[in-house]
């Protein structure tokens, strides 16, 4: 069944979140798609507990704070969410509507589209195993298992070595109703903070987590059902390691995927646009943030801020034909209404 929508926003980190801000402010909702599980896109995924200085009114905090942050200001607007979802194909209709499909079976035709997703949609790096894509989203999960995943009676093994891996682990483990919890990294070393490999030490010496130091070498299955995975430790020693699910946390790369099957000029591998209203080559869709480009262009989240502030613009005076005033959030009713918040202009209850 196609949705139809005036606005998709295509990247769930911070200038996509902010975007879908912008587009609120204008009165129009959006459905919002990230390929990872999760809001925050690069930023929490790679500066998560990081320290960032430059957000304007913000001495410092964390990719995951600011993600946070950025979460609370668009609530008001009920964003429609695809995570863990990427856009497959996007095609300009005959009414000049974009219809999109997503690898999640959706299809959603939008009046406007907003590409924020970075330098290309953060995937997550897979296994490259014989016969695992198709247990993909059953058996073998990437990066964290889908919300409302029931983990009771299950034999679980993450496998990865970074402070990701760790802690998936270790929240499994904490949550106590997976029948076993297995960490397989290639070695029994493994990179997170120390508060958190105290944290896996002690679920370790309390037998709530069995670590495995080995590497995958191919799969054991019955039937369509994966029961082991074929592991080789550092002394060439071969087993199988049985399971009930795998959760692959092997960190994430960037990658352009479809994007650049769309039509829109590119150069070097960024999206082409004007600095009015952050248009692309193909009506109806803006690009914000890191993946576009043109003279001046700096890569920093603040400019990404500003470039979606203009897009929004642009695109509500493009779906309404009409020119669009200028309010502010100080003393707009019309925006405190949006926001649900009480105007500063209303009389108080004692008046």
């Amino acid at each position: 069944m196609i949705q139809e929508t005036d606005a998709v926003v295509i990247g769930a980190g911070p200038v996509g979140l902010f975007q879908v801000f912008q587009l609120g402010l204008q009165g129009i909702t959006a459905h919002l798609i990230d390929a990872l599980p999760h809001a925050g896109g690069q930023c929490v995924e790679l500066y998560g507990d990081k320290p960032i200085y430059d957000i304007p009114g913000i001495p410092v905090c964390t990719g995951r704070e600011l993600a946070d942050l950025l979460l609370q200001q668009i609530a008001p607007f009920k964003p429609h969410w695809h995570l863990n979802t990427l856009v497959s194909s996007l095609a300009l209709q005959p009414d000049g509507r974009l219809l999109l499909q997503t690898s999640a079976g959706a299809q959603l035709l939008a009046r406007s589209v907003f590409i924020a997703a970075g330098v290309g949609a953060f995937v997550p790096r897979t296994l490259k195993i014989e016969g695992i894509e198709r247990l993909v989203g059953t058996q073998v999960h990437y990066q964290a298992l889908p919300p409302g995943f029931e983990a009771s009676g299950h034999n679980i093994v993450v496998h990865g070595g970074d402070e990701t891996a760790v802690a998936r682990a270790v929240e499994l483990a904490e949550q106590g109703r997976a029948a076993r919890i297995s960490l397989l990294h290639r070695r029994d070393v493994f990179q997170a903070p120390d508060a958190l490999l105290q944290q896996l030490q002690q679920l370790r010496d309390a037998g709530h987590i069995v670590v495995e130091a080995a590497q995958i070498t191919g799969i054991e299955a019955s039937g369509d059902r994966l029961t082991a995975l074929q592991v080789v430790d550092a002394e060439g020693n071969t087993r199988a390691l049985p399971l009930d699910i795998l959760v692959a946390v092997l960190g994430i790369s960037p990658r352009l995927g479809p994007i650049a099957d769309w039509g829109i000029a590119l150069e070097r591998k960024q999206l082409v646009v004007d600095t009015e209203a952050f248009r692309t080559s193909v009506p109806g869709i803006y690009a914000v943030g890191d993946i576009n480009t043109y003279s001046g262009k700096r890569k920093l989240i603040l400019c990404g801020f500003h470039e979606a502030t203009l897009a929004a613009f642009g695109a509500a005076e493009a779906l309404k034909g009409d020119k669009v005033a200028l309010q502010y959030t100080t003393t707009s009713p019309r925006l405190h209404q949006l926001l649900g918040v009480a105007s500063a202009s209303a009389p108080s209850a004692s008046a």
